[in-house]
């Protein structure tokens, strides 16, 4: 039986598409737009990036969406720090879009966000260096040929941006092998007698965050290397209504579910009730409450709607409900089932139950919490 021949997807048919992709006509008018001077090999000036973030209107009617809405200052600061020498590096709570603002920067100034390095506890030294291919190696030994460039590598090469995602979960003495590529721009290869140096339109984004388990400690050598730029949580529940109402909708259309907008409400519980068991007091100040074990950040809140719209959609009449979002909320805020369960139920007996109009939302929580 013959496999099926493979076809190469394109941006439309991806599940999760690359920004450079999915924001493709937005990137291509900034670029026809914009007149300003833009550092070597970017493809958009610092302020057509910032706008590209920021969201905006163009001279012809193209409207930039915003990727993200926070302080301008912020977006400004970091978009200054990749036209330097110095490297990115976004800290923030887990959920504050440290992820989503890289990768979004480095389209906007490279036109390549895939240049990655995931972080994680396994994280070998040669996914920020080289490694090699062994078949060449051993029948030919160590040339150019043999070696596997990483992305931090071919970024230098070819006067990228690259990104490291979760630098923090990196073991901290692979972190240190980032020192030398950020001080000295260059990437020694021993075995070769060689070195890689950085050209110019080279910069390396990271993003950590210091709050979660398993996090190594960024070494003062190697923070020294970095502008650090601070990614807050939203500072009003408009904004955070905004963001995840904005996120759900992009998610959902590539889902096919239905439009974020027919669940305003629910989307507005659901942060209401994140941000007070976040905060530990109620939105008007009445009420001290007590703070479960998890963040409950914002991409929580955008996961806990996106699956509410899916129930609605595949069980419902496409309409969001509280009975949709309930079961989320709980696994989101009850991580420690013992202290957390706690919590949850004396938040619902104390502010929920008594709270106009979230008669049906209250049932939908006891139900679920039974």
């Amino acid at each position: 039986m013959t496999a099926p021949a493979t076809t190469e997807k394109t941006a439309a048919e991806a599940l999760r598409p690359h920004a450079e992709d999915a924001f493709a006509h937005e990137l291509k008018a900034l670029a026809a737009a914009d007149d300003r001077p833009r550092p070597e090999r970017w493809r958009l000036s610092p302020w057509a990036v910032a706008t590209y973030l920021l969201g905006g209107a163009l001279p012809d009617g193209t409207v930039i969406t915003p990727k993200y809405v926070g302080p301008r200052r912020i977006v400004e600061v970091a978009v200054t720090t990749l036209a330097t020498d110095r490297a990115l590096l976004l800290l923030g709570v887990p959920g504050t879009a440290k992820t989503w603002v890289s990768e979004h920067l480095a389209a906007a100034v490279s036109g390549d966000s895939t240049l990655l390095v995931q972080g994680t506890a396994g994280t070998p030294e040669e996914a920020i260096r080289y490694g090699w291919n062994y078949a060449r190696l051993l029948a030919h030994g160590p040339s150019r040929d043999a070696l596997v460039p990483s992305p931090v590598m071919r970024a230098m090469a070819e006067g990228m941006t690259a990104r490291v995602e979760e630098l923090t979960r990196i073991p901290a003495d692979v972190q240190d092998t980032l020192i030398t590529i950020l001080s000295e721009k260059t990437l020694p290869i021993p075995e070769l007698g060689q070195e890689v140096q950085a050209v110019r339109g080279f910069n390396l984004i990271a993003t950590a965050n210091d709050r979660d388990r398993g996090v190594n400690d960024l070494s003062s050598a190697l923070r020294r290397r970095f502008n650090t730029v601070v990614l807050p949580l939203p500072e009003t529940p408009e904004a955070e209504v905004d963001i995840v109402s904005r996120r759900v909708d992009q998610i959902g259309r590539s889902l096919d579910l239905p439009g974020a907008p027919e669940g305003i409400d629910e989307i507005r519980r659901v942060v209401t009730v994140f941000r007070e068991l976040r905060d530990g007091v109620t939105t008007d100040g009445r009420t001290k409450l007590k703070t479960p074990s998890g963040t409950l950040s914002t991409a929580e809140a955008i996961s806990v709607v996106t699956s509410g719209l899916a129930l609605a959609a595949h069980f419902g009449d496409g309409v969001l409900r509280p009975a949709d979002v309930a079961a989320g909320i709980l696994g989101a805020v009850v991580r420690d089932p013992a202290a957390d369960r706690v919590i949850w139920q004396e938040y619902l007996e104390t502010v929920v139950r008594e709270r106009d109009g979230w008669k049906d939302f209250y049932r939908a929580c006891r139900e679920v919490s039974a």
